[in-house]
């Protein structure tokens, strides 16, 4: 190999530019030359490229977001868009490529691997740390820590007033997000898609707090009840008890990376590399139990990750 490519794709994940920093670094030390992928897939596919060097990756390690700029691509999710993205890392000389996102990212690698043979290796680079074969996921603890911080000046405002609030946090099909920040924050109740939320539960625990006092209930985006309007609407017209509601929404995805996610990404990044150097191609580079580990891309979304059971139990325990 002598040129590889990096790009990032879908949401946007705190870490994702100390990713590339390690990537455009460690490629460097190897003898290679990188290429930054502008638009995730759909710079791909328009041959938005440009090289990466020390100068290009300076000063990135605290920034939010991602300096190669992210995208949903539809035209990529069709064999034709896929054609046009193998023509284009020909064109530009690539030899190996570096895919940064979750599992619609991932789908897209395999894809072109299985389709034109372009060797390519994934990491984890979601909020929502809902992918199998990595114990977390690159921009997980700072969305964490950001939700947590706005979560504590909730129950500020909640404890002030002696109000019920519904927070919501994001996590589509995952509730890892809620589950670490609810026990962190000592909500009274969390709602996770893995779990039947339970309204006469939830009911009595807000009964047992006491309605003059405050009441913080977590709410993953994605629970069956329909999120956290959905669910202060039932309590509201059940209970005839009011609340307030906060959705934190895109905040969790934006702000300067925790070092644990500086440190994951860079080791990621590095890993990626020296994976295609190997000859190693279709997997994701993960971290599990403090070591480098590389599955299958396929199954990062075939085998789902669960919530950690003592989580739940915790939250049950400490309400």
């Amino acid at each position: 190999m002598k040129r590889i490519a990096v790009f990032t794709s879908g949401g946007d994940a705190p870490g994702m530019n100390a990713h590339v920093r390690a990537v455009e670094r460690t490629a460097q030390k190897r003898g290679l030359e990188v290429i930054g992928i502008i638009g995730g897939y759909a710079g791909m596919i328009a041959g938005h490229m440009e090289v990466l060097d020390r100068i290009r990756t300076a000063n990135i390690l605290d920034r939010g977001g991602t300096v190669l700029k992210t995208s949903r691509c539809p035209e990529f999710h069709e064999p034709e868009g896929r054609t046009k993205a193998a023509e284009q890392l020909a064109k530009h000389g690539i030899d190996g490529v570096v895919a940064c996102g979750g599992d619609g990212t991932f789908h897209g690698a395999h894809s072109l691997y299985a389709e034109h043979g372009i060797p390519i290796v994934g990491t984890p680079g979601t909020i929502d740390n809902d992918l199998s074969g990595t114990d977390f996921t690159i921009g997980y603890d700072t969305a964490i820590n950001t939700a947590a911080q706005a979560i504590d000046k909730i129950r500020d405002t909640a404890d002030s007033h002696g109000r019920l609030f519904f927070v919501e946090v994001m996590g589509r099909h995952a509730g890892f997000i809620a589950m670490d920040v609810g026990v962190a924050c000592g909500a009274e109740f969390i709602a996770v898609p893995e779990t039947l939320t339970d309204i006469e539960v939830l009911y009595q625990r807000i009964m047992a707090q006491g309605l003059d006092k405050r009441t913080v209930v977590i709410v993953g985006e994605g629970d069956e009840s329909g999120g956290a309007m959905q669910l202060s609407k039932k309590i509201e017209e059940r209970y005839e008890i009011s609340s307030k509601v906060s959705i934190l929404g895109h905040v969790q995805r934006g702000g300067a990376p925790t070092v644990r996610d500086r440190v994951l990404a860079a080791r990621l990044g590095a890993a990626a590399v020296d994976a295609l150097l190997d000859g190693v191609t279709d997997v994701m580079i993960g971290e599990m139990n403090g070591q480098v580990s590389h599955v299958p891309l396929e199954r990062t979304w075939v085998t789902r990750k669960p919530v950690p059971s003592y989580l739940i139990d915790l939250a049950t325990l400490l309400v």
